[in-house]
């Protein structure tokens, strides 16, 4: 295990760099975007082997403990970032509100036990990866809009604007996190359906309205009525990013606080 935590360690600190180097390069309107790349992708791949390592020592994926789903959700949310900021030009710049993001993450993730859990018999079938995977690009595609949300409203202030002058128009960021919600519906409702398929296998039902169920549907409802009134009634850009947060928001509490606090059988930490 002292491996593992020595490569974690090496990852979020080149992630920290790179994150680092994105609020300077806002600030100071400077463009080093290869460095900050390089430096999440070096951390990345760290991440990876601290992964790896923990999965051969115990036989089975990060799924289980708090310290194991936030680490391997900033190990994917780093992944769909650094894709979008590798083909997205327009959105560079969004890391210095995004990384800040995944910083507090990061923090938890190191306050949390490194111990191990019981790996329950139901988790082991194929459509637990592929529940959970449909759900990792998600909170992915949402963390892109988010980031580009929050430079909508901090354009609001001169310093924001100063900050993000390079970005397009708020009306282009807008409809770039539109899409990129668009695309966690998508696959947010491939979650939902292969975790009913799951259950069904695990459990005998499909869906019982357990807390963790009844919260992701809650969230995938949030996020319909998000992009029900942005193609319906065209709201304005500041007001669309806010309910953009909100969506994030509520995956957020579905993801990190229904799971822990539940003590229902669907509860993650079993």
């Amino acid at each position: 295990m002292e491996l593992e935590l020595k490569l974690l360690w090496t990852a979020i600190v080149l992630y920290v760099l790179g994150g680092s180097l994105a609020v300077i390069g806002v600030v100071f309107r400077k463009r080093p975007e290869r460095s900050i790349l390089g430096l999440l992708l070096l951390g990345w791949f760290m991440h990876t082997a601290t992964l790896t390592l923990r999965w051969i020592r115990l036989d089975h994926g990060p799924f289980m403990t708090m310290f194991e789903i936030l680490s391997s959700n900033v190990w994917s949310l780093v992944l769909v970032f650094m894709i979008a900021y590798w083909r997205i030009k327009a959105i560079r710049p969004a890391a210095a509100v995004v990384m800040p993001i995944l910083f507090v993450m990061m923090g938890w993730l190191m306050l949390s036990s490194p111990g191990e859990a019981h790996f329950p018999q139901s988790f082991r079938t194929p459509w637990l990866f592929i529940h959970i995977g449909f759900g990792k690009v998600f909170l992915g595609a949402v963390l892109v809009a988010v980031g580009l949300s929050i430079v909508i409203q901090s354009r609001r202030t001169l310093r924001g604007l100063a900050c993000f002058q390079s970005l397009p128009e708020d009306a282009r960021l807008d409809e770039l996190a539109y899409r990129f919600m668009a695309l966690g519906l998508v696959f947010n409702s491939l979650m939902l359906i292969a975790g009913a398929i799951w259950a069904q296998d695990a459990w005998g039902r499909y869906w019982a309205w357990d807390p963790l169920e009844t919260w992701a549907f809650l969230t995938w409802l949030v996020l319909v009525f998000y992009l029900h009134l942005r193609s319906t009634y065209r709201i304005a850009p500041r007001s669309g990013s806010l309910l953009v947060l909100a969506v994030f928001v509520a995956a957020f509490l579905t993801f990190f606080g229904v799971p822990f606090i539940s003590t229902a059988p669907h509860k993650g930490a079993v």
